[in-house]
């Protein structure tokens, strides 16, 4: 008679340790998928990007900073002006050509981002002559770094636009 009462007992306790063991997988596998699905994108960091100065004549003359992030990175580019400078005297230093905040720009592959800097935005005779900028993501000013200009800019109190997804958005027109 024991072994009839022994046999269910032994049946329960296998069952239990078979449900504990199947949900410990499921609960393995849906942690897995989920961490595989996962679409957050983080800041990018100067570092994730690469880097492009170019001239343009467009309302006055400006620079056009386009970045791109690096092979395999993804991140986003607040829509905010970036930490730039001519120089190292404060008043180098960009200050922004727009008053809002721009859309996010999310960076992978070939996608870019654009940056208008205007070096001078006086309507007078003076300012001092730059051949670098220094440039990095707003907030990780640490790790910035110094781009060769397309040509000598005379510096006097300037300006730069957000980043945006569109070039045409990126032009520090004069206010």
């Amino acid at each position: 008679m024991r072994s009839r009462f022994s046999a269910p007992s032994a049946r329960l306790a296998l069952a239990a340790v078979a449900a504990v063991a199947v949900t410990a997988t499921a609960t393995a596998t849906a942690a897995a998928t989920a961490d595989s699905r996962s679409t957050a994108v983080r800041a990018c960091v100067t570092k994730d990007l690469t880097y492009k100065v170019s001239l343009k004549t467009q309302a006055g003359g400006y620079f056009l900073v386009t970045a791109k992030a690096k092979s395999g990175v993804t991140c986003y580019l607040e829509g905010v002006f970036p930490s730039a400078s001519f120089g190292s005297s404060a008043d180098t230093e960009v200050s922004p050509a727009e008053h809002a905040v721009s859309d996010r720009v999310t960076l992978s592959g070939s996608t870019a981002a654009y940056a208008g800097i205007n070096p001078k935005t006086t309507n007078n005779d003076h300012g001092r002559e730059f051949d670098f900028l220094h440039l990095a993501v707003a907030g990780d000013e640490t790790n910035a770094v110094t781009l060769a200009l397309p040509e000598s800019a005379t510096v006097d109190r300037p300006t730069a636009t957000n980043w945006h997804a569109d070039p045409a958005d990126a032009v520090p027109f004069s206010g």
